[in-house]
């Protein structure tokens, strides 16, 4: 099993577009490596004691994002555990130096005609609750941060079978661990 130590990597962060599986992956990787895991998501709400929705109607979107970015970066500090990080929270210049300095990260990459399909009947999605056309607003969400999404250590498609995907990261950890082991 992979040792972020040997590798020189604090954590493990999964970055991806709402609905693309960062939570349900990063929990069985979290599983898998006996790693604590973190959603930064949910962190948010128990420190707000707020759901995301609330936070963005009563105090909108540039209030959650400095949350968000707090958050981010204290998690991003710490040691041995997988972050699945919020779908936005790669925009920030602070966030994705963190990311690059302390993390491995990983891209779960969907096609948008799957995430429109998984997010359909979601109503816990802000950016998409007031949008008639949730799959123009994914397209341009997708467009605005692909540039930094694909910048991810591993890149990895996660628009089948969860298992098959959970597999792909576990030996490309694995490799990278003994790739790096003695760099």
């Amino acid at each position: 099993m992979f040792n972020l130590v040997e590798i020189k990597k604090k954590n493990v962060c999964i970055m991806g577009l709402m609905g693309s599986g960062k939570s349900i992956i990063g929990k069985d990787l979290s599983k898998y490596s006996k790693l604590k895991f973190y959603d930064t998501d949910k962190e948010i709400e128990l420190i707000t004691k707020k759901s995301i929705n609330e936070i963005f109607e009563k105090d909108g979107e540039s209030y959650f994002r400095k949350i968000e970015e707090k958050i981010c970066l204290e998690l991003l500090t710490k040691n041995n555990c997988i972050i699945s990080l919020g779908g936005g929270s790669i925009i920030n210049k602070n966030i994705r130096k963190a990311i690059n300095q302390n993390s491995y990260s990983i891209y779960l990459e969907v096609k948008l005609d799957n995430l429109e399909n998984r997010l359909k009947s979601s109503k816990k999605r802000p950016l998409l609750n007031n949008n008639s056309n949730n799959k123009e607003a994914l397209k341009n969400l997708y467009n605005q941060r692909r540039k930094f999404y694909e910048k991810a250590d591993f890149i990895v498609n996660n628009d089948n079978d969860k298992s098959q995907v959970l597999e792909k990261i576990k030996f490309k950890l694995n490799s990278y661990a003994k790739e790096n082991k003695h760099k």
